[in-house]
């Protein structure tokens, strides 16, 4: 049975994974596909609603997780990805270079999605270590 936590766990992971393609590949679509140019996609609104769906996403899925494998590190390692996201997203390109904002991103996303990896595997251990 999947519960509320395990799928917010894995929704954190898809919008962080989201946000890694969107800063990575999105330069290559639009140059491979002009259209593209005329959506908002580049905008730095693109980040912030990505910070704002992930840190409640993640704060809720980690949290829970950690009421039942009482692994709170993984609290720590989320927290510092969503750090890291915020600060990409809020000093944006304007006061970092464009590629120090994506690399900063990129890290930022890749770290929760390895805490929400980490937290969705310990959930599991426990649900199979207490049946």
């Amino acid at each position: 049975m999947i519960n509320l936590q395990t799928i917010s766990d894995k929704t954190a992971i898809g919008l962080s994974l989201m946000c890694t393609v969107h800063c990575l590949a999105l330069p290559a679509l639009v140059v491979l596909l002009p259209s593209l140019s005329a959506l908002p996609l580049e905008d730095e609104i693109f980040h912030i609603w990505m910070v704002v769906a992930v840190i409640p996403i993640s704060a809720y899925a980690l949290t829970m997780g950690c009421s039942k494998h009482r692994n709170y590190k993984i609290i720590a390692v989320g927290i510092i990805g969503l750090v890291t996201l915020v600060l990409a997203a809020i000093l944006g390109h304007d006061l970092l270079s464009e590629n120090l904002e994506k690399t900063l991103t990129v890290i930022g996303a890749l770290i929760i999605v390895s805490a929400h990896v980490w937290n969705y595997q310990l959930c599991r251990k426990s649900v199979i270590t207490c049946n």
